[in-house]
Protein backbone atom coordinates (compact mmCIF):
# COMPACT_ATOMS: atom_id res chain seq x y z
CA UNK A 1 0.00 0.00 0.00
CA UNK A 2 2.93 2.36 0.94
CA UNK A 3 4.80 1.67 -2.78
CA UNK A 4 1.17 2.11 -4.51
CA UNK A 5 0.56 5.72 -2.67
CA UNK A 6 4.81 6.27 -2.88
CA UNK A 7 4.24 5.49 -6.64
CA UNK A 8 1.21 7.92 -7.42
CA UNK A 9 2.71 10.77 -5.53
CA UNK A 10 5.83 10.54 -7.56
CA UNK A 11 3.78 10.07 -10.90
CA UNK A 12 2.12 13.72 -9.51
CA UNK A 13 5.44 15.13 -9.47
CA UNK A 14 6.71 14.03 -12.65
CA UNK A 15 3.43 15.72 -14.29
CA UNK A 16 3.88 18.70 -12.63
CA UNK A 17 7.53 19.35 -13.59
CA UNK A 18 7.04 18.75 -17.21
CA UNK A 19 3.65 20.78 -17.37
CA UNK A 20 3.04 23.65 -19.90
CA UNK A 21 1.60 26.85 -19.40
CA UNK A 22 -0.50 28.72 -21.91
CA UNK A 23 -1.60 32.29 -21.61
CA UNK A 24 -4.07 33.77 -24.21
CA UNK A 25 -6.86 36.45 -23.94
CA UNK A 26 -10.64 35.17 -24.99
CA UNK A 27 -12.90 36.74 -27.11
CA UNK A 28 -14.11 38.72 -23.93
CA UNK A 29 -10.50 40.40 -24.09
CA UNK A 30 -9.67 38.48 -20.33
CA UNK A 31 -6.45 36.93 -20.13
CA UNK A 32 -6.93 33.32 -19.38
CA UNK A 33 -3.57 31.05 -18.24
CA UNK A 34 -4.15 27.21 -17.80
CA UNK A 35 -1.84 23.95 -18.09
CA UNK A 36 -4.38 23.06 -21.65
CA UNK A 37 -4.36 24.78 -25.02
CA UNK A 38 -6.74 26.89 -26.22
CA UNK A 39 -8.86 25.09 -28.40
CA UNK A 40 -8.54 26.57 -32.06
CA UNK A 41 -5.52 28.76 -31.86
CA UNK A 42 -1.97 28.71 -32.34
CA UNK A 43 0.04 26.41 -29.22
CA UNK A 44 2.72 28.50 -28.09
CA UNK A 45 3.71 27.51 -24.57
CA UNK A 46 4.71 29.94 -22.04
CA UNK A 47 8.29 29.41 -20.85
CA UNK A 48 8.58 29.61 -17.01
CA UNK A 49 12.27 29.53 -15.48
CA UNK A 50 12.25 28.00 -11.97
CA UNK A 51 14.93 29.69 -9.50
CA UNK A 52 15.71 32.24 -11.92
CA UNK A 53 15.60 35.84 -11.02
CA UNK A 54 14.44 38.56 -13.28
CA UNK A 55 16.89 40.09 -15.57
CA UNK A 56 16.20 43.20 -14.83
CA UNK A 57 16.11 43.18 -11.51
CA UNK A 58 19.17 44.45 -9.56
CA UNK A 59 20.89 42.37 -7.71
CA UNK A 60 19.82 42.60 -3.38
CA UNK A 61 22.61 44.13 -1.21
CA UNK A 62 23.00 42.43 1.69
CA UNK A 63 22.84 44.44 5.38
CA UNK A 64 26.16 44.15 6.08
CA UNK A 65 27.21 45.66 2.49
CA UNK A 66 24.58 48.36 3.08
CA UNK A 67 25.57 49.03 6.78
CA UNK A 68 29.10 49.51 5.28
CA UNK A 69 27.97 51.77 2.93
CA UNK A 70 25.85 54.26 5.28
CA UNK A 71 29.24 54.07 7.61
CA UNK A 72 30.98 55.12 4.34
CA UNK A 73 28.59 58.29 3.70
CA UNK A 74 28.60 59.12 7.29
CA UNK A 75 32.13 59.73 7.79
CA UNK A 76 32.73 61.10 4.64
CA UNK A 77 30.02 63.75 5.25
CA UNK A 78 31.76 63.85 8.88
CA UNK A 79 35.40 64.77 7.34
CA UNK A 80 33.72 67.17 4.77
CA UNK A 81 32.13 68.82 8.05
CA UNK A 82 35.67 68.84 9.50
CA UNK A 83 37.63 70.19 6.74
CA UNK A 84 34.47 73.32 6.27
CA UNK A 85 34.93 74.22 10.00
CA UNK A 86 38.52 74.20 9.38
CA UNK A 87 38.68 76.61 6.14
CA UNK A 88 36.67 78.60 8.35
CA UNK A 89 38.27 78.99 11.73
CA UNK A 90 41.32 79.78 8.94
CA UNK A 91 39.34 82.62 7.33
CA UNK A 92 38.11 83.85 10.94
CA UNK A 93 42.17 83.90 12.18
CA UNK A 94 43.33 85.67 8.96
CA UNK A 95 41.20 88.02 8.82
CA UNK A 96 41.35 88.79 12.82
CA UNK A 97 45.57 89.41 12.30
CA UNK A 98 44.58 91.52 9.29
CA UNK A 99 42.98 93.92 11.09
CA UNK A 100 45.09 94.13 14.16
CA UNK A 101 47.90 94.75 11.70
CA UNK A 102 45.76 97.84 10.13
CA UNK A 103 44.77 99.15 13.60
CA UNK A 104 48.91 98.87 14.70
CA UNK A 105 49.69 100.76 11.60
CA UNK A 106 47.08 103.00 11.81
CA UNK A 107 48.15 103.65 15.27
CA UNK A 108 51.72 103.92 13.80
CA UNK A 109 50.62 106.32 11.41
CA UNK A 110 49.00 108.39 13.58
CA UNK A 111 51.22 110.37 15.22
CA UNK A 112 50.68 109.44 18.98
CA UNK A 113 53.43 108.50 21.37
CA UNK A 114 53.55 104.66 21.04
CA UNK A 115 55.04 102.86 24.16
CA UNK A 116 56.62 99.61 24.19
CA UNK A 117 58.30 97.42 26.89
CA UNK A 118 61.92 96.30 26.82
CA UNK A 119 64.14 93.33 27.90
CA UNK A 120 64.15 94.07 31.81
CA UNK A 121 59.91 95.33 31.42
CA UNK A 122 60.12 99.05 31.45
CA UNK A 123 57.83 100.92 29.00
CA UNK A 124 59.84 103.50 27.18
CA UNK A 125 58.54 105.25 23.79
CA UNK A 126 59.64 104.96 20.18
CA UNK A 127 61.38 107.22 18.47
CA UNK A 128 60.69 108.99 15.00
CA UNK A 129 63.36 106.86 13.28
CA UNK A 130 62.26 103.31 15.08
CA UNK A 131 58.79 104.33 14.27
CA UNK A 132 59.24 104.56 10.59
CA UNK A 133 60.93 101.44 10.71
CA UNK A 134 58.05 99.83 12.53
CA UNK A 135 55.80 101.46 9.93
CA UNK A 136 57.46 99.40 7.10
CA UNK A 137 57.38 96.43 8.70
CA UNK A 138 53.55 97.01 9.62
CA UNK A 139 52.65 97.80 5.77
CA UNK A 140 54.75 94.96 4.97
CA UNK A 141 52.88 92.43 7.01
CA UNK A 142 49.55 94.16 6.71
CA UNK A 143 50.46 92.84 2.77
CA UNK A 144 50.76 89.56 3.65
CA UNK A 145 47.96 89.07 6.18
CA UNK A 146 45.33 90.69 4.21
CA UNK A 147 45.64 88.74 1.09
Amino acid sequence: MKRLTLAVAALLVITAVNAEIYQWKDENGKTIISDKPPVGAARLPLKVEKDAPASNAAPQKTTADREMEFRKRQKESQESADKTQKEQAASADKKENCENTRRYLQTLESGERVSKLDDKGERYYMEDAQRQQEIAKAKQNMQAACK
